[in-house]
């Protein structure tokens, strides 16, 4: 096992694309612009040239494995990440939404009910829908609340064999393969489940998919956590809309035996502690921190520190949201600020613990989220990489352009191509 461990730092969404005025040019983040300079760097695409990536996809391909190759679609993920395992072939499972919905008009007012829900009202919320009879071909419904409006909802049958090619009914995000890419422009009509492949299994699964969306609308529509919501001036909760249907996983390999690491993942979100089972890291699960109370990073920073000091692995992944919320509202000043408090309570603490410089740091973003845009967007985002005895490329600070002019390491069509470069240069 290496003595050198790295530090895998994520900063979700915190890229914003090659334009000048980004989000990271514009923030006064003198902790990271001090990394860069010690640095080497580089530029990549998540997933694919010109791809907007779903995070777990792109975080898939972070930590080394070609989602074409090996990824299983986030509804397996989101499973995973709340404790459901799945039958083989029997199940399809889905990351699902709470959202809100006008019935009259036929649309969707907001997919995230304005992201003011809480995990408690959501499990209130879906009580009855935990396990549910759907009443036809012998179908079931399973769902888990994993943080606020995020759900895993599991379809199953007890006689048919059901698919996961079926269409989305979530109208930001378009199903290509086993992956869903970001819209850049959306309709907000409420859609039904179709099939996308011509074979019985898939026309159930569609039947089953829609007949649960029935069911949980009529739950979800009066009920009186969503009256209360309503006299508080709050957008109701009263649909579901699901996206990225898969199947068991299967073949996929462990990273222990893939790439012959250790790796201990820091998972706030369901879907970390899902990847994590998936390619057998150990999850320590920790406290949601979404930026709002910029004193927390600290609290973040001081976990990795404690690791660094006692876990025993090879690579330290933590996942710092906060810019991509920003970034989806639209708000340039709330995700330059949110970077700064990033850069001020975590980066600051983490290069403040003397020991860090016998170990390595990798800074990178699962994708970029432009307030430009309020969406993910397939721009290369930024890398750097510190390690004692690689060098420096002379960066003078940490944004876009300024390391795709001088990073040494280049741009990379995928973000699965860093391990191994990463691999190679410091262990």
């Amino acid at each position: 096992m290496p003595k050198n461990k790295l530090v895998f730092i994520v900063l979700d969404g915190a890229a914003d694309g090659l334009e000048p005025g980004t989000s990271l040019d514009l923030a006064n983040i003198p902790n990271l612009d001090e990394l860069a300079r010690m640095s080497r760097g580089g530029m990549h695409y998540p997933t694919g040239k010109g791809v907007a990536p779903e995070s777990d996809s792109a975080v898939f391909n972070l930590l080394g494995y070609n989602h074409e190759k090996y990824y299983i679609g986030r509804g397996p993920i989101e499973a995973l990440g709340v404790g459901l395992d799945l039958r083989d072939e029997y199940e399809v499972a889905f990351r699902g939404n709470l959202a809100t919905a006008d019935f009259d008009k036929g649309v969707i007012i907001d997919r995230r009910v304005k992201r003011d829900i809480s995990t408690e009202e959501a499990e209130k919320l879906t009580e009855k829908l935990r396990y549910i009879d759907l009443g036809i071909y012998e179908g079931y419904a399973k769902v888990s609340v994993g943080l606020d409006y995020r759900l895993a909802v599991v379809i199953g049958s007890r006689k048919y064999r059901l698919s996961d090619e079926v269409s989305n009914t979530d109208p930001a995000y378009m199903k290509f393969g086993r992956i869903s890419i970001a819209s850049s422009k959306y309709g907000n009509r409420i859609v039904n489940c179709s099939p996308i492949a011509d074979t019985e299994e898939a026309k159930i699964t569609a039947k089953l998919v829609n007949q649960f969306i029935k069911v949980a609308n009529e739950v979800l529509s009066n009920h009186p956590i969503n009256q209360e919501r309503v006299k508080k001036g709050k957008l109701p909760a009263n649909t579901i809309i699901l996206r990225d249907a898969g199947l068991k996983p299967k073949g996929i390999p462990k990273i222990t035996k893939y790439y012959g690491i250790n790796v201990v993942m820091l998972a706030e979100m369901p879907t970390e502690l899902g990847i994590a089972r998936l390619i057998g890291a150990k999850a320590v699960k920790c406290k949601y921190i979404s930026g709002r109370n910029p004193s927390e990073y600290s609290i973040r920073a001081r976990e990795v520190i404690n690791m660094l000091r006692s876990e025993k692995t090879d690579l330290i992944y933590v996942h710092i949201k906060g810019p991509d919320v920003y970034g989806h509202d639209g708000d340039l000043e709330g995700k330059v600020k949110n970077l700064e408090d990033i850069d001020k309570f975590f980066i600051n603490e983490i290069l403040n613990y003397q020991e860090i410089y016998s170990h390595s740091i990798l800074v990178t973003m699962d994708h970029a989220t432009p307030p430009s845009k309020k969406v993910h967007t397939g721009d290369p985002v930024p890398l750097i990489l510190y390690s004692n005895g690689i060098g420096n490329d002379g960066l003078l600070r940490f944004y876009e352009n300024e390391v795709l002019k001088k990073g040494s390491i280049g741009i990379l069509g995928y973000g699965w191509m860093i391990l191994p470069i990463v691999k190679k240069l410091i262990w």
